[in-house]
């Protein structure tokens, strides 16, 4: 592809529909390496203030998505605007405007980090002030430290504050958290809650799906270059027609096939337990309807619940069945 034929798809008319206080829109985008189509016919808005996720198993095409958006790759085909701009051609405005943290931030060993703010905010027509980032993100301490001695933790944590160092409108954060032990994932989950409760627009790359569940307005399933589902992640539940569980601990063992026979149930099976006790899963179309009849049909059978859990579908469970067995790497290094 010339430079001319990128320019040309850059000036695209914008899709039908595209919302223009939208702060990104993509229609339609295409990023091939070589034979392989990294990015397949993607579409999606971001609204101002939203925190958007992008999820997907590595190789789905999550990084490529965002380096095109970040203005770091061109894009092959389809309409991008990210704050108003064109990421190929009004790169120098666009980076005045977004703030972007990607997969890995290498810095130079022996730059310290308070050294490392100043030089990132020098880059900047406005910046904020940088005492304020070191206290923010807890690195006031670690000021003079040299980057090699810094943990991974906080490392992330500095690479957070450099991706704010201009005072953005769009934070893009590639996979923050990947790496990281669950106590520092739930420090940079905290600190993307406040970017959240500042109205900034986040867009969010992750394959950890509990922390877009917990942290998104909505997210788009990313497979094989592909979005396969977006929404909030209540209805992208919803959309993959998962069944409720519900895990029942009996007095006495009972036959499935009565169990499956209830009102509200599809399937029974029995779960093994370390006690011994007899304990049951039943799939469950509609949990009340349910629950109704299990617990008749127990003062029926004088049979006796000792204990009722329910299961009910995660984003997880709908990610897995979207993405299939093969939903893993597509075996391309360095494609996603």
């Amino acid at each position: 592809m010339t430079a001319d034929d990128t320019r040309t798809i850059g000036t695209a008319a914008a899709p039908q529909g595209a919302g223009a206080a939208a702060a990104v829109i993509v229609s339609g985008l295409r990023k091939s390496y070589g034979p392989v189509r990294a990015v397949n016919d993607v579409s999606f808005q971001i609204q101002p203030g939203e925190v958007f996720g992008l999820l997907g198993p590595n190789g789905a095409g999550k990084t490529s998505t965002i380096e095109v958006l970040a203005g770091l790759r061109p894009a092959d085909a389809g309409y991008v605007r990210v704050c108003g701009l064109n990421p190929d051609r009004d790169g120098r405005r666009l980076q005045e405007r977004i703030g972007p943290q990607l997969q890995a931030t290498m810095l130079p060993d022996k730059l310290r980090v308070e050294e490392a703010l100043r030089l990132f905010a020098g880059f900047y027509g406005r910046a904020l002030p940088v005492a304020g980032l070191l206290e923010r993100f807890g690195l006031t301490e670690k000021r003079r430290t040299y980057f090699q001695r810094l943990s991974g933790g906080q490392k992330q944590r500095l690479a957070l504050a450099l991706a704010l160092v201009n005072d953005p409108e769009l934070v893009l954060l590639d996979e923050p958290t990947t790496g990281l032990d669950p106590r520092v994932r739930r420090d940079v989950h905290a600190l993307i809650a406040g970017l959240r409760a500042e109205r900034r627009t986040v867009l969010l790359t992750t394959h950890y799906i509990e922390e877009a569940e917990r942290l998104c307005d909505r997210v788009a399933v990313m497979h094989r270059g592909a979005i396969v589902a977006i929404g909030p992640p209540r209805e992208v539940v919803a959309a993959a027609g998962l069944a409720s569980e519900i895990e029942v601990r009996l007095a006495r063992p009972a036959v499935c096939a009565a169990l499956a026979a209830l009102d509200g149930v599809a399937a029974a099976h029995p779960t093994e337990a370390n006690d011994g006790a007899a304990v049951y899963r039943l799939r469950a179309g509609a949990v009340a309807p349910a629950v109704v009849a299990l617990v008749r049909w127990l003062d029926q059978t004088g049979n006796r619940l000792l204990d009722l859990q329910l299961h009910q579908p995660t984003l997880e469970d709908a990610f897995v069945q979207m993405t299939g067995p093969d939903g893993a790497d597509r075996g391309e290094e360095g494609l996603e």
